[in-house]
């Protein structure tokens, strides 16, 4: 469903010559009547309840040519019992990657800062002189951090244990996580992207590639290196140097992302770029994880007689358990760097420990009851679809996320919450923001037709400020100067109501 149908916008004129339109003059005189009207919401009157936008973001919607009816805003300090600013706050819109807000707050506050996730790990058959005469088993929990450097440690750990020659399979453990079918393709039709990675009980690596090139100039190359390795990859270790700016260099690779088996750069990489890095999703996910456990065992020096296949975990206790790191620090890297997958493994392991499933029905319902344990009244509208906020039919009102972030300034969770939030102008997604700078702490949204910010603004008599801004509009991208221009106001405004 477009977000742009959700709005109730003015129609945008329509020209007279349109497939249906009879009457040309009528229709030349509506359109204009349109035009006027959708310039009139520009410049709006507050509604009962309702201050008036600031006129400084006015007139950045007015230059991004966005009305102001497709913008919901919440400004109010932390404890104090009205806004500075309400604008459209009850309407249900598309928070993007603010819903991630939802999630690792929900996720603190039902598993706490210190949850991690397990991964269990089997030496299925006896030991004999560094030979393992059956299987090395692997069951996923969710984690959602098993980086090529965890997952190295715990092969490492295997062979501290003694084990060298693997002669039987390794089985990876799958079932901790329901998945409906799909592919990592279906929300925009760009697979290779890694925020499109899908979920998995068993997710190594992001199942993603990083390219990094690297300019020799006196070879006139730019050196290749790929993490993680992947067996039956082979890439280019090197692409021919070109002059010009750095300007889509991507492109200018000529790359074979698409082949599981080959990645070729038939291009050239322009010496003006420096050093850069390309992560990719793999293009077979699903003989990912298989490509990189052969390679990280063949790189310690060890043999696998088998093959790397998905099975069934023992009912027996674990040789041993890889612990992941602790869910703030989690939390921590899904919104300074809105990474989609990681939080995406969240939203799943909330139904498999709250409610025995890590199906996304189960993590659906554990955060409608708990944003209605949180919200009461102003939960309803709310739509949940995925924890990430990679979606189309996500619904929540700037209202709702504006208390909710009150809610959490008054929880024990509210120093992993709000130090996980990029800091404006400094780090994260937000290191670019210059409204706020280094006096914000804010989790940017974007998607097509969706530009948002949400946080906590440090005000000019040092209390904080809640601030939540969201944007549904084809031109929302172009109108964030507005959303930096509501951040600065909400710095310097005066005083609390």
């Amino acid at each position: 469903m477009p977000v742009a149908a959700t709005l109730p916008l003015p129609p945008y004129p329509v020209p007279a010559s349109q497939p249906g339109r009879r009457h040309g003059g009528w229709a030349v005189g509506l359109a204009l009547l349109r035009a006027c009207l959708a310039t009139a919401v520009l410049l709006p009157t507050a509604g009962a309840g309702e201050a008036p936008l600031p006129a400084e973001v006015r007139t950045a919607l007015a230059r991004a040519q966005v009305p102001a009816e497709a913008l919901s805003v919440v400004v109010q300090e932390v404890g104090a019992e009205r806004p500075l600013l309400a604008w459209q706050a009850q309407r249900p819109v598309n928070p993007a990657s603010l819903f991630k807000l939802v999630t690792t707050y929900a996720a603190l506050d039902l598993l706490g800062p210190a949850f991690t996730w397990r991964t269990p790990v089997w030496l299925k058959g006896p030991l004999r002189d560094g030979v393992l005469e059956g299987d090395l088993v692997l069951k996923g929990s969710g984690d959602p951090k098993l980086v090529v450097e965890r997952l190295w440690l715990l092969l490492h750990r295997v062979q501290q244990m003694g084990v060298r020659d693997i002669r039987g399979d390794i089985v990876l453990d799958r079932s901790a996580f329901v998945l409906p079918e799909g592919s990592a393709g279906d929300f925009d039709n760009e697979p290779l992207r890694p925020y499109n990675v899908r979920p998995d009980a068993l997710l190594l690596s992001y199942k993603s590639v990083v390219y990094t090139f690297t300019p020799d100039v006196a070879r006139g190359v730019a050196r290749v290196s790929a993490e993680p390795p992947l067996a039956g990859l082979l890439v280019d270790g090197q692409v021919a140097l070109g002059a010009g700016p750095c300007d889509d260099w991507r492109a200018g690779l000529k790359a074979t992302p698409a082949d599981p088996e080959r990645m070729r750069f038939a291009g050239t990489y322009p010496a003006s770029c420096g050093e850069q890095s390309w992560p990719l999703a793999y293009a077979d996910p699903a003989s990912f994880n298989a490509r990189l456990l052969q390679a990280l065992w063949r790189e310690l020096g060890g043999k696998l007689g088998g093959s790397v296949r998905n099975g069934s975990a023992p009912a027996t206790p674990p040789s041993f358990e890889l612990a992941s790191p602790a869910l703030a620090e989690v939390v921590r890297d899904i919104n300074k760097y809105s990474n989609n997958p990681m939080a995406q493994q969240l939203f799943l392991t909330l139904g498999l420990t709250q409610r025995g499933s890590g199906s996304p029905e189960q993590a659906r319902a554990v955060l409608r009851d708990w944003l209605a344990l949180q919200l009461g009244p102003l939960a309803e509208g709310a739509v949940v679809d995925n924890g990430s906020g990679l979606s189309r039919e996500t619904r929540l009102s700037a209202d709702a996320l504006a208390q909710l972030l009150q809610s959490a300034w008054r929880s024990p969770v509210m120093p992993e919450l709000i130090a996980s939030l990029p800091v404006a102008g400094v780090d994260g997604t937000a290191r670019r923001a210059r409204g706020g700078a280094g006096r914000a702490h804010l989790k940017t949204g974007s998607l097509r037709d969706v530009a948002a910010v949400g946080g906590l603004v440090l005000g000019p008599t040092g209390r904080r400020r809640v601030v939540v801004a969201i944007i549904n509009h084809p031109g929302a991208e172009l109108a964030r100067p507005a959303l930096d221009a509501l951040v600065q106001w909400a710095y310097a405004a005066p005083g609390s109501r």
